[in-house]
């Protein structure tokens, strides 16, 4: 099984080497059967490296331990889900996984695009050398298929891996950083094809979306993930590898606002090059930031020889990027100019402008260790106060915008538009403003400034919707004939909800600690917390400790939790103990009733945090709305497609 996985991935380093040199080659001489032959070939190395991953999961369910992988990386008490959740646990595998991602998806690319050959000619190639490369690790440098003598049992999976959501976390993001490849391969070959009109934009669209939405979505399971299982009380620590993917999300959010400017009035070519290449650039990054070990993080692997390749990697699809722009410049000049600094252009173009400045200084703050330990020999990092400090000085006027852009006209707008359109949305957040100031609300200037600010986003929004279906009669009917449009006002009004979510889980949380016997009790925003007993139970692959608490509220009982902690006898690294919250979710303030059992002593002493965490549960009823707003947005427009197709019938082949 071994032999069939390693003869499998050279058979794909083999396609994908042909299908970059053939459709270079067809592409530049301009043969047709020599493009289509590399086409197949891409295609057929999506079917090759299908088979190695199929090999490395057969091995994982039969705990094949001649594997070193599968011995590294799952133990024989270890349930199936999460032993064939190792194929993404370790390196090698996450590199499996991302090949297999990266083939199948230029095969859709290659099968839906059939029809438009010189759309295609260049975008081959391109799809073929980015996949070469992880060929090229897979084959020759980190092999998942390595064996040796197998052991009685293999070493186990870590702790904080051994969590539902770990099932689809992974693969959800790996979806979006390898989604965000197709748009910088139509984007590069366009540019050498020379062929830079919005026709490659148009074809990609969709693809974007669909990376966006993947990333989006995964970032938020994530989230969950670190909430439930970490054991710390918050979803976000601005960990470095948390906020390498949240950077090409930024780069891909600012691009799709972007387009549309290009799409409408043909501006902004340039930029939307550069945007599309920094999100692609930066999935890779981060890539390299989780593999080389050069960062400390939770989720990174440990130090391997990977990561210099990554670099190199990194380094090289920069200065072709950066190049083949600079020799195109002449043209991607724009056929028109902005116009008026009061416009739904400007808006748009200031809201790229805020999301690339809070990714480049996230970035800064991820790069800012490395770079002091290469140039001073000692290693400094930034915290959570810098990362908070930028996020509310670009993120407040980000929300602000959301509801600004879609009330605005496009090329320019009067004052007096302005003042009309603005006057319900305004006052809808000078009165929330003045409640919440009233109630008391006032304690945390950024968390009130984004309740006022969410309060003008819903109005608008609404807004919108209102006027909409009055003009075409019904909600459904509205959204149908602009599923595009009302998709996005749908993410907005997500983005509102996850900015209310944070503002409140954040700024207005209660903490409360304290060491406590069997018969004690703790009191926290209303809640009383009893200590009633201590229990202890073994499963199949640990031993679970669990306080038993219990929560009132005046004379009722709301909640019986159990916070606690887990003991893994067989880890990667011995055994290991990790902490196991207890959450009551409160429909009152839509937050929760957080318990985390820091410490449990012999005698059966419980040191218990509690956190009350209003609104946080809006953050992932946010990833619901979300998800609905991006597939609505995605859904095929047949008068978008009309639209299109009419517009550029008459463009030169």
């Amino acid at each position: 099984m071994a032999a069939l996985g390693r003869a499998a991935l050279l058979l794909s380093f083999g396609l994908l080497v042909y299908a970059l040199v053939a459709g270079s080659f067809a592409a530049w001489k301009r043969r047709r059967r020599l493009a289509l032959s590399a086409q197949n070939a891409l295609l057929a190395s999506f079917g090759t490296t299908l088979v190695a991953a199929g090999v490395l999961w057969a091995a994982l369910a039969r705990h094949d331990f001649s594997f070193v992988y599968v011995a590294e990386h799952t133990n024989i008490q270890l349930p199936l889900g999460y032993r064939l959740s190792a194929f993404w646990g370790g390196q090698e595998g996450s590199l499996l996984l991302w090949l297999l991602v990266l083939s199948g998806y230029a095969a859709l690319v290659v099968w839906l695009n059939r029809r438009t050959r010189e759309l295609m000619a260049w975008v081959v190639p391109v799809l073929a050398g980015i996949a070469t490369f992880f060929a090229f690790m897979l084959c020759f440098v980190s092999s998942p298929f390595g064996t040796a003598p197998a052991p009685a049992d293999g070493a186990g999976m870590v702790p904080s891996l051994q969590n539902p959501y770990m099932l689809a976390h992974p693969p959800l993001l790996y979806l979006g950083y390898v989604g965000l490849t197709i748009p910088f391969a139509f984007a590069m070959g366009a540019l050498l094809s020379r062929r830079t009109d919005e026709r490659w934009l148009v074809a990609t669209r969709r693809w974007t979306l669909s990376a966006w939405m993947f990333l989006g979505v995964g970032q938020l399971i994530g989230a969950h993930w670190a909430y439930v299982e970490i054991g710390w009380g918050g979803y976000y620590a601005w960990d470095p590898v948390e906020n390498a993917a949240l950077m090409p999300w930024l780069a891909a959010t600012a691009f799709l606002h972007s387009v549309m400017i290009q799409e409408k009035r043909g501006m902004l070519k340039v930029w939307n090059m550069v945007l599309v290449s920094l999100a692609f650039l930066l999935s890779i990054f981060g890539t390299f930031l989780t593999r080389s070990g050069v960062i400390n993080s939770i989720h990174s692997f440990s130090q391997s020889s990977i990561g210099g390749w990554f670099l190199g990697f990194v380094v090289a699809c920069t200065v072709f990027a950066v190049g083949l722009i600079y020799l195109r410049l002449p043209l991607l000049r724009a056929r028109t100019k902005l116009e008026s600094l009061v416009s739904r252009e400007a808006a748009f173009l200031y809201n790229n402008l805020l999301l690339v400045a809070l990714c480049l200084t996230i970035l800064w703050g991820v790069m800012y260790p490395v770079l002091t330990q290469a140039v001073r020999g000692e290693t400094r990092s930034v915290s959570k106060p810098y990362y908070d400090f930028f996020l509310h000085t670009f993120g407040l006027p980000l929300l602000l915008l959301m509801g600004i852009g879609p009330l605005v006209a496009w090329r320019r707008a009067s004052l007096r538009a302005l003042g009309k359109t603005f006057l319900i949305p305004l006052a809808a957040a000078v009165v929330t403003g003045g409640v919440l100031i009233g109630l008391g609300f006032n304690s945390s200037l950024p968390g009130l400034l984004a309740y006022t600010f969410s309060a003008f986003v819903a109005a608008s929004i609404a807004l919108e919707f209102v006027r909409g279906t009055r003009a075409t009669g019904s909600l459904f009917r509205l959204i149908g004939k602009n599923r595009r449009r009302y998709g996005g006002y749908i993410v907005h009004a997500a983005i509102l909800l996850l900015a209310i979510g944070i503002a409140g889980s954040s700024a207005y949380q209660t903490v409360r600690e304290r060491g406590l016997h069997v018969g004690q009790s703790l009191e926290i925003a209303g809640y009383t917390l009893h200590y009633e007993a201590l229990q202890t139970r073994k499963t199949a692959n640990a031993v679970e400790t669990r306080a038993v608490v219990k929560a009132t509220r005046g004379n009722s009982t709301v909640a019986i939790l159990h916070p606690g902690k887990n003991l893994y006898p067989v880890t990667p690294l011995g055994p290991q103990t990790s902490n196991e919250v207890s959450i009551y979710h409160d429909p009152r303030n839509l937050g929760d009733l957080f318990l985390i059992a820091d410490q449990i002593d012999p005698n059966g002493t419980l040191y218990l945090k509690a956190l009350v965490k209003p609104l946080v549960n809006l953050v992932w009823a946010a990833g619901f709305l979300f998800l609905f707003g991006s597939l609505v947005a995605m859904w095929p427009d047949a008068v978008e497609q009309r639209r299109l197709a009419e517009r550029y019938a008459a463009a030169p082949a």
